[in-house]
């Protein structure tokens, strides 16, 4: 086929546009080819070392575990050892106190005063070491004898001093999430559903906002399918949340079960009650404020407002006797 000669610059330019073309075609599916290559070999390296951090973790966690579980061994061996009458997971006046915390198991209270034996001895020991590592830390024997005596008195109570402050936690926890769940349990009751199911159906909602008042409603519904009846399980609810609008509402339920008078209504009045003493309660807190605010004022506020006002005309007063020539 003969191309005629005008043609020529034509065709040459559009067989060159075509091999660019295709040049650079190939030159990017190349560059995209190799990319998602090395995508997928940095997910493969990530994943990898994923695997090893968790592999590693996990064997962190196994060992820090083991440790920790050998620790509460000794601990609770230790804490029998103390108990010389009765074994310590079988004290009766310890148990309740556990219970408010939240702490369930048997081997709590042997831990517990392993824990007592463990802060008794170590904070004199850490004392001693103390003194006798500085030689700049001097004490006579007299008062060397004292400050042992009296972190050894202090270990053996902040223990005492740890379960309190938790109990008042979990307690004010509970106390706020209560009026809540007291709602919801007087509209499942009234929607129709039984008593039992309507603590289920509480528990379950609000597992998110108060995991500590759900649980002790499960624990609840874990007795009564046990077998126990349901006063019984009320009332070792009132006793492990050790609260007095909980021990009120179990004495609600034991005698609306007992004279077989209308949930219902009965719940109704006692959430109306609840949320009346809600109110009361926030303005007796906030009738407080007052009070609280006078030390805060008298010994931060005042003082720097006082230096604020009069502090120049002190420093003018003093500058115009200075030249006035009184001294």
């Amino acid at each position: 086929m003969n191309i005629p000669v005008e043609y020529l610059p034509i065709v040459i330019s559009a067989s060159v546009f075509l091999i660019a073309l295709l040049i650079i075609a190939g030159v990017v599916i190349s560059s995209r080819n190799n990319a998602k290559k090395q995508v997928f070999l940095e997910k493969i390296k990530h994943e990898a070392k994923e695997t090893e951090i968790i592999e590693t973790a996990t064997l962190s966690s196994k060992t820090d575990k083991g440790v920790k579980n050998r620790f509460l061994k000794f601990l609770t061996a230790l804490g029998k050892r103390m108990s010389v009458r009765k074994k310590a997971e079988g004290s009766p006046k310890l148990k309740p106190i556990f219970l408010k915390a939240g702490l369930r198991s048997e081997n709590v209270p042997a831990v517990f005063l392993g824990v007592k034996v463990i802060f008794t001895i170590f904070l004199p020991a850490a004392a001693l070491l103390f003194h006798l590592i500085c030689p700049g830390f001097s004490l006579d024997a007299t008062q060397l004898v004292a400050l042992l005596t009296i972190l050894a008195i202090a270990g053996f109570y902040l223990p005492n001093i740890w379960l309190r402050l938790k109990i008042k936690n979990r307690k004010n926890t509970i106390r706020d999430g209560f009026p809540d769940a007291l709602d919801l349990l007087t509209v499942c009751v009234e929607a129709g559903m039984g008593l039992d199911s309507a603590i289920i159906r509480v528990a379950k909602e609000i597992a998110l906002t108060n995991k500590i008042l759900s649980d002790e409603l499960n624990l609840y519904n874990l007795e009564m399918r046990a077998g126990k009846f349901r006063r019984n399980a009320l009332k070792n609810l009132a006793i492990r949340t050790d609260l007095e609008e909980v021990n009120n509402l179990v004495t609600l339920l034991i005698q609306t079960d007992k004279f077989g008078t209308s949930v219902a209504k009965a719940l109704k009045v006692y959430s109306d009650t609840m949320r009346t003493q809600r109110f009361q309660r926030a303005e007796e807190m906030a009738s407080k404020i007052p009070v609280k605010l006078l030390f805060p004022l008298i010994l931060f506020i005042f003082p720097a407002l006082f230096v604020a006002i009069l502090g120049p005309a002190v420093i003018n007063i003093y500058r115009i006797i200075i030249k006035g020539g009184a001294f």
